[in-house]
């Protein structure tokens, strides 16, 4: 009897579930979604999986560029996917300050658009002074031509004449094309993100990787410097040209920099061609494509390397001064995107041809993340490099 009276005791102090205690959080959230209803939700996986964090590395490529884009705004739509450090060269340059200015400003959604307005006012429909327009055509056109895709008076003109000679007084519109668009102060100072931006120094041949807190929009004319149209940017008493000549992106800063260990490459330039080419114009392409991965091939053998010698313990793993981090490796290609593209393709700057390759680097994006999103964090999904395991002696 007691033992019944104290449970009826227990049972009256216990709350009672009442409906209000059912509706009140689902009208929360219905205000909540009212108040914002355009907020963008992520997709509804089953049993939700916590965000992955990646960096980025953007190749330059001319209006191929349009591709990486695509790949940008499948990336920012898919929530379970955090972008923690960017690295571009010259095209790649200008998507990543674009895409970090957006993400600076108003997350994902300002990230999409800002992105968005950038390569509809860089095409042949967008709305540019006529200055600036001839720059941006130029500008795309990153492998530069070869002299028998040119008209007879340009290609005299090259052969003839540099920049040097023709623009004596080195007027160069690029830079109020970016400063259009990047707001560098905001960059610098308004996150904590890792960027890298590369040029190549004219008088060594050598890199130079220039990081977040140096960033301006002298720096991003340098990594977008071709030496037959603008004369080379100087920075800090150096004169410096396009940075795919000698990184094409920069992929070792992230060894030593950020958190996370997985690097994802926007590959536009293909690495491999099934045909050897035969006509001048294809070999001309072909060796200006081999010429800008090479970088790139050397700073994959040399993670490798990095790689191999943390899990032998020679090198100690993590982010403090002396210690490294093991680089879990990613690649989206365009050339495995489902078309084939010419390489003088490059210099399309048809809104209609930048949607295409758009669609094309969205669903590239999204056919990785599908077959690879659980490899995110936990192995590489691209072939080693370095070769057989190093033995150190």
């Amino acid at each position: 009897m007691g033992s019944a009276d104290s449970q009826g005791r227990s049972n009256r102090n216990r709350p009672v579930s009442t409906d209000c205690d059912v509706m009140l959080p689902l009208l929360l959230n219905k205000a909540v979604l009212s108040l914002w209803p355009h907020r963008s939700r992520p997709p509804a996986w089953p049993g939700r999986r916590p965000q992955k964090r990646i960096n980025l590395a953007l190749q330059g490529g001319g209006a191929h560029g349009a591709f990486t884009w695509g790949v940008l705004d499948e990336l920012l739509t898919d929530t379970r996917v955090a972008i923690e450090g960017i690295s571009g060269t010259s095209a790649g340059a200008l998507n990543a300050v674009v895409l970090a200015q957006g993400l600076c400003r108003g997350g994902r959604e300002e990230a999409r658009q800002h992105l968005a307005d950038f390569w509809r006012a860089a095409s042949f429909g967008g709305h540019l002074p006529d200055l600036q327009r001839g720059v941006v055509e130029r500008l795309f056109s990153f492998i530069p031509r070869p002299v028998t895709a040119l008209p007879p008076w340009l290609g005299a003109f090259t052969q003839i004449w540099s920049p040097y000679d023709l623009n004596p007084l080195n007027i160069n519109p690029l830079e109020e094309l970016i400063e259009r668009f990047v707001d560098f102060d905001l960059i610098r100072t308004g996150t904590n993100r890792q960027l890298f931006v590369s040029a190549t120094n004219v008088r060594t041949g050598e890199p130079r990787v220039f990081s977040r807190a140096e960033i301006t929009a002298e720096v991003v004319m340098a990594s977008a410097c071709l030496p037959l149209l603008f004369r080379a940017v100087e920075i800090d008493g150096e004169a410096y040209w396009d940075g795919g000549y000698s990184t094409n992106p920069a992929l070792l800063p992230f060894t030593r920099t950020t958190r996370t260990e997985d690097l994802l490459i926007v590959q536009i330039n293909p690495r491999e061609r099934t045909k050897v080419p035969v006509s001048a114009s294809d070999i001309m392409s072909r060796t200006h494509e081999i010429t800008f991965n090479a970088a790139q091939s050397a700073e994959l053998r040399t993670i490798g390397l990095l790689n191999d010698l943390i899990d032998q313990g020679y090198l100690p793993r993590g982010r403090r001064p002396g210690e490294y981090r093991r680089i879990r490796l990613h690649r989206i290609v365009m050339a495995d995107a489902g078309a084939s593209f010419d390489p003088h393709t490059r210099l399309n700057n048809d809104f209609d041809f930048f949607e295409r390759l758009h669609k094309l680097g969205q669903r590239a994006a999204r056919r990785f993340l599908e077959v690879h999103f659980d490899d995110i964090g936990s192995r590489s999904t691209i072939d080693p490099v370095a070769g057989q395991a190093v033995k150190v002696a």
